[in-house]
């Protein structure tokens, strides 16, 4: 496909969302046709499932957990990844198929390479040509969502040794992939990140 596409990742307040906007005006400012989306969310349907998996009151079993954000994956992608990347538009996406590996994988302890295999069948086995990893230890993530959030959704309430599995298998996907993954260290300055992220996006946009 002509397009480019980009998913940012990360622990529970990284400041994925900041740093997407920032690549999103730069992108937009170089010429760049974006479209900029997110998962759980990026669709009607994806809305609907955002709101069962990280708001829904009570217990959801996890492979019912893994299997709706799947879900939201395959229909999210069918609809909008897809037809973009197919218009030559770089996509700009918050989380994807490395989330669903380090929160239902490893987080709720399920088998991650089935988590992996589900998300791929869902998508027909795209991934992104780069993978940004916005790495934050999880007693800083906490802090931070301390300081900005007066409630948390299911999986931002789960325990310490939670978020600590999963920052451990992100950093695991990075390893295993590094030629689709740039690792930044969340706790720098946010104009350096941006900088880093740029300057490794400018030079895939050649």
């Amino acid at each position: 496909m002509a397009g480019l596409f980009i998913t940012l990742e990360g622990g529970d307040g990284a400041g994925k969302s900041t740093q997407a906007a920032l690549l999103e005006t730069w992108l937009r400012e170089s010429g760049s046709t974006v479209t900029r989306t997110r998962e759980p969310g990026g669709t009607d349907l994806g809305g609907e499932i955002r709101t069962m998996v990280l708001h829904r009151r009570g217990h959801i079993a996890p492979r019912a957990e893994a299997l709706l954000y799947a879900a939201d994956r395959a229909h999210h992608v069918a609809t909008v990844v897809r037809p973009a990347l197919e218009r030559g538009e770089v996509v700009l996406q918050d989380r994807y198929l490395d989330s669903s590996v380090a929160y239902q994988g490893a987080g709720r302890i399920l088998d991650s390479g089935e988590v992996r295999r589900l998300s791929l069948w869902a998508t027909e086995h795209l991934l992104p040509d780069l993978t940004v990893l916005l790495d934050l230890d999880a007693v800083a993530s906490r802090s931070r969502l301390d300081e900005s959030r007066t409630g948390y959704d299911r999986l931002e309430s789960e325990a310490l040794d939670f978020h600590t599995r999963v920052r451990d298998a992100f950093l695991a996907l990075a390893a295993a992939e590094p030629e689709r993954f740039l690792v930044v260290d969340a706790t720098r300055p946010i104009d350096d990140i941006a900088t880093t992220i740029r300057e490794r996006v400018g030079g895939m946009l050649g």
